[in-house]
């Protein structure tokens, strides 16, 4: 029995919701899930995948749109403060990964094209997945948040520098087995023209013709996407790629005023035409193929799980970082991206490898995107129990988280701690300074805390699941400590380290909900701020007043 598209269509949008729905239960991201559809869909399962050539035609477009979109957000400004730290440690984990990777590919007895290849893939993480699972947490804004976002920054120029390198070359080898000066010389020419075209683009054209789509949204986004797949398609026909081309159409466009109105637009777009990219990798996968590939694969995948994230911990190490900020920022590379299965799927089309390489990779991404998903999830259990081997990777002095704030509370200082300065505990914090109590607010996010000292408020960046620091403060005269950390689980292990450091006194904390409420009610603490709930019943109690029947009447203010 044949089924028409548009069916087909409906039927692979019902499976993967339903999929994804149970993935997101699991706490796996969706794009595993429709991986798996599409292998149990295509003809290695049951086959119910037919139309090949527009699944296909929509996953091309999917990651066109995801290159412009990664384009959209780098903005040049930003990428000139991506700070030094982002920079090496990016650098650096880019540099040992290709090498090490490399050396253990040929090892397993590949080629050298699919060893480097592999190798490179091996390098990407996801920013997708890190910076959900950061923001689910609420650290994205913490020290080893800001630095894992910038040097994922780093990575993402880095994939689209070796997309355009790679692409340049249209076959493996040159004649005479080696890549010949003239395909360099071509290349670099050829870059040099698109740098300049573009630079006068984004001068003179680009600024005033933005402006005048943006006077319809819907204009905006048609604009938006006819320019990314537009320059995507000169890329290809320029001897680049459409990943190349998409992702500078999206850089063109990432300093204007508009950025933020089309990345809201197209992020919907993205995610459902990736489905079906992810969707027709699946439906494509040889899975005979994929059974010779499970132990290079399994090699490979304790390499990134565990090999990535100690190249990111010697680095901060060494850059004078404490082990606990280089352990919780290397967890973030713990696994490859789709980005990394992009550029494989590129090189299988440019003829550099074949599809093993993909299936190699593949499986390489379902295993370390699966297992690192919990490793972040749970990644301050698991330092409590790792840190103890964990001191090689700390310098005897970690100047630079030291150099964020030379100058601890003192002895006597501080009748209050506020830890955690968030929107709720830097307020409370900026109330008690005015109503003259001596409060001294600590966190460890040190923009946040330059911030804050910029307003003339007391606070101090240090880290409060951080032994050491808790000693350094005034506890024996201090009356009381208010918590106000997002997490449960930080709250719980700072108020168990605060009675290990010997304070005995009250401690106040912040519940966000009702679940963290039973959580915190178990613990040793005199009080518990509920900050949604005292403000419902505030804005409640006022309403009331005003809409009492008394207090309307004749001349009354309504």
């Amino acid at each position: 029995m044949t089924i028409d598209p548009f069916a087909e269509f409906a039927m692979l949008l019902l499976v993967a919701a339903a999929a994804g729905a149970m993935f997101v239960r699991l706490r796996q991201p969706v794009l595993i899930a429709y991986i798996v559809v599409g292998i149990a869909l295509g003809p290695a399962g049951l086959g119910w995948v037919k139309a090949h050539d527009q699944v296909a035609l929509l996953a091309q477009i999917g990651v066109t749109v995801l290159l412009f979109i990664v384009g959209l957000k780098l903005d040049w400004h930003h990428v000139r403060h991506i700070g030094p730290v982002a920079l090496a440690t990016g650098l650096g984990q880019l540099a040992f990964t290709i090498a090490l990777g490399f050396g253990l590919i040929l090892a397993l007895g590949k080629d050298v094209m699919t060893a480097l290849y592999v190798a490179v893939a091996l390098t990407f993480s996801s920013t997708i997945i890190i910076v959900k699972l950061l923001t689910d947490k609420r650290e994205l804004d913490s020290l080893h948040g800001r630095i894992a976002v910038g040097f994922l920054i780093v990575q993402d120029l880095a994939v689209v520098l070796a997309m355009m390198a790679m692409s340049a070359l249209r076959a493996p080898e040159g004649a005479d087995g080696a890549v010949g000066w003239g395909v360099v010389g071509s290349l670099v020419g050829r870059v040099v023209l698109a740098v300049a075209l573009i630079a006068g683009l984004m001068r003179w054209v680009l600024p005033r013709v933005t402006a005048m789509m943006a006077r319809s949204q819907e204009l905006l986004l048609i604009f938006a996407l006819a320019w990314g797949l537009g320059l995507a398609a000169l890329g290809a026909w320029a001897g680049f790629s459409m990943e190349a081309g998409a992702f500078v159409a999206g850089f063109t466009l990432a300093s204007t005023h508009y950025r933020e109105a089309i990345n809201a637009r197209l992020g919907g777009v993205r995610d459902f035409l990736l489905l079906f990219f992810f969707i027709h990798l699946g439906a494509e996968l040889d899975l005979s193929t994929l059974g010779q590939e499970l132990v290079p694969a399994l090699v490979l995948s304790l390499f990134v799980l565990v090999g990535n994230p100690l190249i990111v911990m010697a680095i901060m190490g060494y850059m004078g970082y404490r082990k606990r900020t280089g352990f919780l920022a290397g967890l973030t590379v713990a696994q490859i991206s789709e980005f990394s299965i992009v550029f494989v799927a590129m090189g299988i089309s440019l003829g550099h490898i074949d599809t093993q390489a993909l299936g190699l990779t593949t499986l390489v991404g379902l295993i370390t995107i699966t297992l690192s998903t919990y490793m972040i999830l749970y990644s301050h259990p698991l330092y409590e129990r790792l840190a103890p081997w964990l001191d090689i990777f700390e310098r005897r002095r970690p100047y630079r988280e030291l150099a964020v704030d030379r100058h601890p509370p003192r002895s006597g200082e501080a009748d209050v701690l506020v830890f955690g300065l968030g929107r709720y505990g830097s307020r409370l914090l900026r109330e008690l300074h005015q109503r003259g109590v001596t409060a001294v607010g600590l966190d460890h996010d040190p923009e946040l805390v330059r911030e804050l000292k910029r307003q003339h408020l007391p606070v101090h960046y240090g880290d409060a699941e951080n032994p050491d620091f808790l000693e350094s403060l005034p506890l024996s005269s201090t009356r009381w400590v208010v918590v106000t950390l997002p997490l449960v689980a930080s709250a719980r292990t700072l108020v168990y380290a605060l009675r290990i450091a010997g304070y005995r006194g009250p401690i106040a904390v912040a519940a966000r909900d009702e679940a963290a409420l039973e959580e915190l009610q178990r613990l040793d603490v005199q009080h518990i701020y509920q900050p949604y709930r005292d403000a419902a019943l505030h804005a409640a109690q006022h309403l009331a007043s005003v809409m009492r029947p008394a207090n309307v009447g004749p001349g009354a203010d309504p």
